[in-house]
């Protein structure tokens, strides 16, 4: 079975990420966008001397561009009203704080670990890797050193399922997908901080059988055990799982026309090139076709 798990299932996985992923863009970039509409939540550009908001409500691509690149990199959205609360008879909004850390921990976290397992199918390994690696363990407790995002990723994973699980009304607004996603991701988490920390393996046969699979001659490592594979079967459901699950906001965020489109059409005619031809009947035509009837009805004629 070692042939399947660490063969075949990883093939599989990683055909179908690609062609799911490639297949979610296309039909996002042919959706038709007929009209000009960004979520904005300030000042317009108008007239001069009114003060715009370059980024809330951008009039330009670039300042359109730095939008999506605040949203991608600190979540700038999420910093926004998340929940309602009341203090006597006067209701406020206040941004759910605990809820944008942890997203935006798991998120870099998640980023960190994935470069860091780069070192696996490189090589030469890039030097800014080692570096990460460092300043990721810069702590060293412990041998092998501790990872800081592995501590990280693993909380702030913990804190997203519990307030599926404890929060009454997420909890109601919560779908089987939901939980699907973060239990595969901690499940990925899990096996992964055990085959580091408490199941040693080792590294060199691991690097080997990773760029023999990227090198379509795959070469499985000896003395990989039963958690090894079950790491590589959990990272490639996660793969394959990807691009029908809300996890494939990874790609959509940056075709939302919501968030990439600049807010000019005060300025700029916006003309929907998916608008097909018409053939439009003029009032000229419609007159000439119920001319006599118009006369006889006693009504004016634009052409005696």
């Amino acid at each position: 079975m070692s042939t399947f798990f660490g063969v075949i299932v990883p093939y599989a996985a990683f055909l179908t990420f690609l062609i799911g992923i490639a297949v979610r863009v296309l039909r996002w970039s042919g959706s038709p966008v007929p009209f000009r509409i960004p979520v904005t939540c300030g000042q317009q550009k108008s007239l001069s001397w009114i003060e715009p908001a370059r980024i809330e409500n951008p009039f330009t691509g670039g300042a359109a561009a730095c939008r999506v690149a605040l949203e991608v990199l600190t979540f700038r959205s999420l910093w926004r009203n998340q929940q309602a609360g009341r203090t006597g008879a006067r209701l406020f909004y206040d941004p759910s704080r605990l809820l944008c850390l942890s997203a935006l921990a798991f998120h870099w976290s998640l980023l960190v670990v994935v470069l860091r397992h780069l070192r696996l199918v490189l090589s030469p390994v890039p030097k800014f890797i080692p570096a990460l690696s460092t300043l990721d363990g810069f702590f060293q407790i412990g041998v092998p050193a501790v990872y800081l995002t592995d501590i990280v990723i693993l909380a702030a994973l913990s804190y997203l399922l519990g307030r599926r699980l404890f929060n009454a009304r997420l909890h109601y607004l919560s779908l089987p997908a939901d939980y699907v996603s973060l239990l595969l991701l901690l499940s990925v988490v899990s096996t992964g901080i055990l085959l580091r920390y408490f199941f040693r393996t080792d590294i060199a046969a691991i690097k080997q059988y990773a760029l023999s699979l990227a090198a379509l001659s795959p070469h499985l490592p000896a003395s990989a055990g039963a958690l090894f594979y079950t790491h590589i079967t959990l990272v490639s459901v996660l793969l394959a799982w990807f691009p029908f699950s809300k996890l494939v906001h990874m790609a959509g965020i940056f075709l939302s026309p919501t968030r990439n489109l600049a807010n000019n059409s005060r300025a700029v005619r916006h003309i929907n090139p998916w608008n097909p031809p018409v053939r439009v009947h003029t009032y000229e035509e419609w007159e000439d076709e119920f001319r006599d009837k118009i006369r006889a009805a006693g009504l004016p004629l634009e052409k005696p």
